[in-house]
């Protein structure tokens, strides 16, 4: 059973590829953590993302654990020993949101428009994340959820397979990425996660 917060009891358990929490968090709590470590910043987003799913609000987790990726982390981070890339907590949130019978839209369109549309800082790993995470989205549930073929049309636009994305993943993203993206279609073939 999932912790309380303070507007409604939670029957849901906590993902098990995010932290534990004890506490309800909050936008208000980060930002303070924006002049901290990235180490913390990074941990914020997986609490911060743990808090929303405990509350019901799992496409509002995803987006943390969007945000969690974004961090500009040394490949080589300590805390990525301990937390690894959250592939698997995206998996374990979407396929449960399914069981749970929680509302995240479309997941696929939503990291097909997310990799065709980044810009900014560490902008290239994040658009092979969007993508590997589109496959993993996929994986879950790619019957229902499904790509934007109006956007692929009119933007002549080409789905990257996963070989390429493993190879770009391995290339640029965190060490041990890759092996995390690939364990989390293992996961997102399981039943019965609640």
């Amino acid at each position: 059973m999932g912790y309380q917060s303070s507007r409604q009891p939670v029957k849901i358990p906590s993902c098990p590829y995010l932290p534990k929490i004890d506490r309800v968090w909050r936008a208000g709590d980060f930002p303070r953590l924006k002049q901290g470590s990235l180490e913390e910043l990074y941990l914020a987003r997986l609490c911060y993302a743990q808090s929303l799913w405990l509350e019901g609000k799992p496409g509002q987790a995803l987006l943390q654990l969007n945000k969690a990726f974004s961090l500009k982390l040394p490949a080589e981070h300590p805390v990525l020993i301990d937390w690894k890339p959250p592939y698997l907590a995206k998996a374990w949130v979407m396929k449960a949101s399914i069981e749970e019978g929680g509302f995240i839209g479309n997941p696929v369109r939503h990291y097909q428009h997310l990799a065709t549309r980044m810009s900014g800082e560490n902008g290239l790993v994040r658009i092979w994340r969007a993508w590997a995470c589109l496959h993993v989205a996929e994986a879950v549930n790619g019957e229902e959820w499904i790509r934007d073929d109006v956007q692929i049309e009119k933007e002549n636009l080409l789905i990257p397979e996963k070989e390429e994305v493993a190879s770009r993943i391995e290339s640029l993203g965190w060490q041990g990425e890759a092996s995390e993206w690939v364990k989390s279609f293992r996961l997102s073939q399981m039943t019965g996660l609640l």
